[in-house]
């Protein structure tokens, strides 16, 4: 199912639109753009078998709820990490849209040295997260993401990617533990648990999933300033960064939209 963040618009002129997709390994991102402005998001499920025409079937439908056309797309920009799911999106930009879209990977000029050692080998996404971290603390960083899996990427204060730490998501864990251990329900992460000592089995899942993963940032965080040698900036993106960042004191802020800011700031860099 999709979900949209609606802002109210006077009028789209043609051609006038950027449009942003970040295709995930669980879910495809799209937002539009109008200058500075992210004028709407949606989320769609990721369809990696999905051919040009259902993409633009979905996005069209999506569009459609809010009275836009295609024709207000001028350009747009790609970051992926589900090769199957690229072809078809660049097909559907090109059939329906009239646009080819800049693609993030090898190539393209980010403005940020990539001090990995294969660059190649660093998720698009991981490296739009940091541009846009950067651009907005112009100090040393450290992004963590709450995506199919849980990312932290370090920014150094002159701008370099210097690498991170990838660990297993929240909701790979979970299902895992579902899974895995008969006897327990599936777990509802969404709920907060008022304690860190759960009174039923539910409770006690939740506390060790949410707490649990606070830990975890909290640690890996510790271990990133320490090998720095000083205080780090950290910024938290992804579905569930909002659920843990309350009860995660090392997270100091929460963007939901880092990662399509990073492709508007790529994009604005390769023209």
């Amino acid at each position: 199912m999709a979900q949209a963040k609606k802002t109210k618009v006077k009028s789209l002129e043609s051609r006038s639109l950027l449009l942003a997709v970040d295709i995930g390994n669980t879910q495809t991102v799209l937002g539009l753009f109008r200058e500075d402005s992210l004028l709407y998001e949606w989320r769609l499920r990721t369809a990696v078998d999905a051919t040009e025409d259902e993409w633009g079937v979905f996005i069209y439908e999506l569009f459609k709820m809010e009275q836009i056309e295609f024709d207000v797309v001028r350009d747009c920009i790609i970051s992926c990490v589900v090769p199957p799911a690229l072809h078809s999106m660049e097909r559907f930009c090109e059939k329906y849209l009239k646009v080819k879209p800049l693609i993030v990977g090898p190539g393209i000029k980010t403005g940020m040295p990539i001090l990995y050692d294969n660059p190649k080998e660093v998720g698009a996404d991981r490296i739009v997260n940091a541009v846009a971290a950067y651009e907005e603390t112009r100090d040393a960083t450290i992004v963590i993401d709450f995506g199919t899996a849980t990312t932290f990427d370090y920014v150094s204060d002159k701008g370099e990617y210097l690498g991170g730490a990838i660990c297993p998501g929240v909701m790979i864990s979970c299902e895992a533990l579902f899974q895995k251990a008969s006897k327990l329900p599936r777990p509802q992460i969404f709920v907060r648990p008022k304690s860190v000592i759960g009174k039923n089995t539910i409770d006690s899942m939740n506390a060790g999933i949410i707490f649990g993963y606070a830990g975890l940032v909290e640690g890996i965080v510790k271990r990133f300033e320490k090998e720095a040698g000083r205080a780090l900036r950290t910024i938290a993106t992804g579905g569930l960064a909002t659920i843990i960042a309350p009860v995660c004191p090392a997270i100091q802020s929460v963007d939901p939209h880092l990662t399509l800011k990073g492709l508007k700031i790529l994009f604005e860099r390769n023209q």
